[in-house]
């Protein structure tokens, strides 16, 4: 009898520890489901002062945050469009003040060209800027010592700026992106833009989650 109970006991024992597993290995597997693959979208040379609040309406409705790289010479009078991309939760960086090509400067005058941007942005938003794509993604790593951000390139270029058909830019978008990848446009056309909000709808409907830069950066 004694014998029976305890056999009786183990088999409880061991079942018990099985559905417990079955139940974690499930929870997991729900888990990892439930796991959206992220895409950063990302727009240079901003603001425009019709464009961009047109992609900013349309990304609020989407429920997207992006990352808006901006131009300090077109920023000067359009400050409200510079504060609502901060209150709408985008992450605003740095693409330098006259879009010029920094490897042909000095150090100094590279320098100021990120630096004035920064301080324009943090006089509207209150924060400075923490990251910068250098115009034609040509970098100085000398400047990383001097100026404290992050330098932001792409993986994903239709190169929208030259075109004016947007379903062209959106084709070369959706056929090509993959988990993690940072996509580059311009909030500065209005087929650009036009295209931005396709990517979204199409992508959304792929299962992808749009996040700001430094999500993909940071983890």
């Amino acid at each position: 009898m004694v014998l029976v109970t305890v056999v009786g006991i183990r088999m409880h024992v061991l079942e018990k520890a099985e559905q417990e597993r079955t139940v974690m290995e499930t929870s997991q597997t729900i888990l990892a489901s439930d796991m959206k693959p992220k895409i950063a979208l990302t727009f240079d040379d901003g603001p425009h002062p019709v464009f961009t609040p047109e992609l900013l309406d349309g990304l609020k409705e989407r429920n997207v945050q992006a990352t808006f790289f901006v131009i300090g010479k077109n920023v000067e009078g359009n400050e409200e469009i510079i504060k609502r991309m901060s209150d709408d939760g985008h992450l605003i960086g740095n693409h330098t003040f006259d879009h010029v090509e920094i490897t042909k400067l000095s150090r100094e005058e590279a320098s100021d060209e990120i630096e004035r941007t920064s301080e324009l942005v943090e006089e509207i938003t209150g924060s400075p800027t923490e990251y910068v794509r250098p115009p034609f993604g040509l970098w100085k790593d000398d400047l990383e010592c001097g100026i404290q951000m992050i330098p932001v390139m792409w993986t994903v270029d239709p190169l929208d700026w030259t075109t004016g058909n947007s379903t062209n830019v959106v084709n070369k978008v959706v056929t090509k992106v993959k988990e993690n990848d940072i996509i580059l446009l311009h909030d500065y056309y209005e087929s650009s833009v036009q295209a931005a909000l396709r990517i979204v709808d199409i992508l959304q409907k792929e299962g992808y989650e749009f996040v700001t830069v430094d999500e993909l950066i940071l983890e």
